[in-house]
């Protein structure tokens, strides 16, 4: 149930950018954000819910990737600190093929910063990682 609130409440943030007549690669950046965000505050399994999978999977391969997840931030921190913020460098939408680029900052504890390429897709209305 919890999941299915962290898939609405990034539907709805894209449906109120979508509205205000933001542009489709504006919509898919803030999407990717909030996907981070998510792994930033420890909520692995909205962040696996973030990942676009157009079949369902078996609870068992959810449970490794909600593992990946942390184990992918424990390393983070083991590397440099953790990652301490996300922001949003720039976004390049392709409305035809439903798919975006996110570019993504990551601000690390040690001061340091890497810039992530994060493909989005769009699936009925939902941007999600892809």
């Amino acid at each position: 149930m919890r999941n299915i609130i962290y898939v609405f409440c990034a539907f709805l943030l894209a449906s109120l950018y979508a509205c205000g007549g933001k542009d489709p690669g504006e919509v898919a950046a803030h999407a990717a954000k909030q996907y981070y965000d998510y792994l930033l505050q420890e909520k692995y399994d909205a962040f696996v819910d973030g990942q676009y999978r157009p079949d369902a999977i078996p609870s068992s391969y959810r449970e490794q990737l909600i593992a990946n997840a942390k184990m992918f931030m424990g390393q983070q921190t083991k590397e440099h600190r953790g990652i301490k913020e996300v922001r949003i460098v720039n976004a390049q939408a392709d409305t035809a093929r439903h798919a975006a680029n996110v570019f993504l900052l990551f601000a690390y504890g040690d001061s340091t910063s890497e810039e992530v390429n994060v493909p989005m897709v769009e699936h009925e209305g939902i941007w999600y990682l892809r």
